[in-house]
């Protein structure tokens, strides 16, 4: 597009992802979009690349990159106008089992994940009446002899048709008074090969973008206590850590897709001709898709400096907030610039601006609300009175 692409990094990588991605144009993802199908031939492809196990250590079978490696790559898929939203969750929810799983639990799954013969795209947090708030979550997870039996529902699980393994968060001891609301959680790895119909319930959700997200129901699903993640009653921490990943590689993809409305615009303004003249030639429509370039050079250098932190071992919590608002604001900005550029055709199925509008539209509220990530940063760095 500009100058920008000489300074990004992992220049052979975003390469090869543009070339994979190339294999994957827009009537591919215009056809699953009517469907509400997943794009099974997408991941696949990427799988067998290697880019879902970059995070993996070399020791079971991943390439033992950085967290600013897996930014890279989703900002490409992004940029080239695919959806990594089918397969992004690999990449952020590896991190509870790389941090805290036990030496035979990332001997057991982590090779499988890596080659593509397991998927862990799941991740088993929202429930219906808690939303964002974990600590209120009711998904209970009682010990059972060698077991543990799960209760409950949760919803907005992305991938859970798609996946053969769910992180699942569910508290193993009641609230009692004097407790954190946040202890009490653990985290459980769930074979859903085997629970499905065994006390596990799936159900697809349909929404305005095609995202394969389904509610899940529990129903005294017995999963074995060698799955539990770390230590009992510690869970919340382990989801919390991270966290921050999650946000930076969400913000890397809207980095990437405002990219792609920038590109989409900037080409349909230069070649549409009305009134004898490029329709780029008129500051009306010049400035706003200016503007959203320039939103989006901001978030990308916030996304490179949280990721910058986060390398360097430190806690970017702000930074890793403030790149996924400001990465989501840019997309959203740029995504708009690109439809009203486009006018009537910006609404067209062909041109797939209105699906990519869709799909960058949800980074405004998931994985968090773009209002909460204000109170965040109003209540932890600048001392302002906890708003809720």
């Amino acid at each position: 597009m500009t100058d920008d692409t000489q300074t990004e990094s992992y220049p052979e990588i975003r390469e090869a992802v543009q070339r994979l991605c190339a294999r994957f144009p827009g009537e591919y993802w215009r056809a699953l979009d009517r469907q509400m199908a997943y794009p099974t031939e997408f991941v696949t492809a990427l799988t067998e690349a290697g880019y879902l196990s970059v995070l993996i250590p070399e020791e079971y079978g991943g390439s033992g990159l950085p967290l600013s490696a897996a930014a890279a790559v989703l900002e490409e898929v992004q940029r080239a106008g695919c959806n990594g939203g089918a397969c992004h969750a690999q990449m952020y929810t590896m991190g509870t089992v790389l941090r805290h799983g036990s030496e035979a639990q990332k001997r057991r799954y982590l090779p499988g994940i890596a080659e593509g013969a397991l998927r862990l795209q799941a991740f088993g947090v929202t429930e219906p009446t808690s939303g964002t708030d974990t600590s209120a979550l009711k998904t209970t997870a009682r010990r059972d002899g060698g077991h543990y039996v799960v209760n409950g529902q949760k919803i907005w699980t992305s991938r859970a048709e798609h996946s053969d393994l769910m992180l699942l968060l569910a508290r193993t001891t009641p609230q009692a008074e004097g407790m954190k609301r946040t202890d009490g959680l653990s985290v459980l790895l769930v074979d859903m090969r085997e629970a499905v119909g065994r006390g596990l319930t799936v159900r697809p959700i349909r929404t305005m973008m095609n995202h394969a997200t389904t509610e899940v129901f529990f129903d005294d699903l017995r999963v074995p206590a060698e799955n539990l993640i770390g230590e009992e009653g510690r869970g919340f921490r382990y989801i919390l850590s991270g966290m921050n990943a999650e946000r930076i590689l969400i913000a890397a993809e809207c980095v990437g897709d405002a990219k792609w409305f920038i590109g989409k615009a900037s080409a349909y303004a230069r070649d549409r001709r009305v009134f004898g003249r490029p329709i780029g030639q008129n500051q009306g429509v010049q400035f706003p898709i200016a503007k959203a370039y320039a939103a989006m050079r901001a978030a990308e250098l916030m996304v490179r400096e949280a990721l910058r932190l986060y390398e360097g071992g430190a806690n970017p919590g702000p930074e890793a907030n403030m790149a996924k608002m400001l990465a989501a604001d840019a997309s959203f900005e740029a995504a708009n610039a690109c439809i009203q550029t486009h006018g009537g055709f910006g609404f067209a199925e062909e041109y797939d601006v209105e699906r990519k509008f869709r799909e960058t539209r949800l980074y405004q509220v998931a994985p968090i609300s773009t209002n909460l990530i204000l109170s965040y940063l109003s209540e932890h760095v600048l001392g302002l009175p906890r708003s809720y």
